[in-house]
C-alpha cells in the first residue's frame, strides 16, 4: 500500500498535466463540432434535396468509419496533399469534424421534433422561412437536443484517448509514458481510469444541472 501511495504521489503531477490537455482537446473539439454541426443539421432539414444528400454523405462518412482511421488520415494522410498539421491541430480537426456529424444528427432530430404548427404560425405573422427557423424553431430545438448533446460531450472525454497514438501528451499519453518509466502499467492505468471516471462524473453533474435550468416546462421530445 505504501508503494502504491508513493507511486501515486510521483505520477499525479504528470497526469494532471495530461488532464489539462485532455480537457483542452475535448472543449475545442466540441466547440468546432458545434460550429460545423449547427449549419449541417439545419441544412439536413431545411436545405434543398441535393444539399441534404451531400450533408448526409458527410455524416455517413464520419459516423461509418472508425475514429482512429479518421485521425491517421488527417495526421499522416493530409501531408501527401500538401497540408501538414501539428499533433494537437490534427486532434482538434479530427475530433471536431467527427463530433459535428453526431451533433448535426442530434439537432436534425430536435428540429423535426418541434411542431410544424410553430413554423406555420411564424410564417403567418410575416416571418420569412429563415427568420422562423432562427427565432422560433431553433431555440426550442437546441433545448430539446441538449440531453443528446450532453451524451456527446461526455463521450468526447473518452474519445480523446485515441490521440495518444499520434503522440499527443493527453491523459492517456502521459499514462503510456509513466507506465514505461515506472514499470507499473496496471497500477498507473487503474489510476488513469479513476481520473477518467472523475472527469465524466463532474461533466455529468454540470450538464445535468444545465439541462434542468434550460428545460422548457411542457416541451418534450425524444432526440438522438
Amino acid at each position: 500500500m505504501h508503494d502504491f501511495i508513493d507511486l501515486l504521489s510521483r505520477v499525479t503531477p504528470d497526469l494532471l498535466q495530461g488532464t489539462v490537455v485532455t480537457l483542452q482537446i475535448a472543449a475545442i473539439s466540441l466547440i468546432l463540432g458545434m460550429i460545423v454541426g449547427l449549419p449541417v443539421g439545419i441544412g439536413r432539414v431545411y436545405g434543398p434535396v441535393w444539399l441534404q444528400r451531400l450533408l448526409g454523405a458527410y455524416i455517413t462518412l464520419f459516423q461509418g468509419t472508425p475514429l482512429l482511421i479518421q485521425l491517421f488520415t488527417v495526421y499522416y494522410g493530409l501531408p501527401d496533399v500538401g497540408i501538414t498539421l501539428g499533433r494537437l491541430q490534427a486532434a482538434f480537426l479530427t475530433l471536431g469534424l467527427n463530433s459535428a456529424a453526431y451533433q448535426a444528427e442530434y439537432l436534425r432530430s430536435a428540429l423535426q421534433s418541434v411542431s410544424e404548427g410553430q413554423m406555420v404560425a411564424a410564417r403567418a405573422i410575416g416571418m420569412s422561412k429563415w427568420q422562423a427557423i432562427w427565432s422560433v424553431v431553433l431555440p426550442q430545438a437546441l433545448r430539446l437536443a441538449l440531453p443528446a448533446w450532453s451524451n456527446e460531450a461526455i463521450a468526447m472525454l473518452k474519445y480523446t484517448s485515441v490521440v495518444f497514438l499520434i503522440a499527443v501528451p493527453d491523459l492517456m499519453g502521459q499514462a503510456k509514458i509513466l507506465a514505461s518509466r515506472y514499470f507499473a502499467p496496471i497500477q498507473i492505468y487503474l489510476i488513469v481510469a479513476v481520473f477518467y471516471i472523475a472527469l465524466v462524473g463532474i461533466a455529468y453533474l454540470i450538464l445535468t444541472m444545465i439541462e434542468r435550468r434550460v428545460r422548457i416546462p411542457g416541451l418534450t421530445g425524444d432526440v438522438g
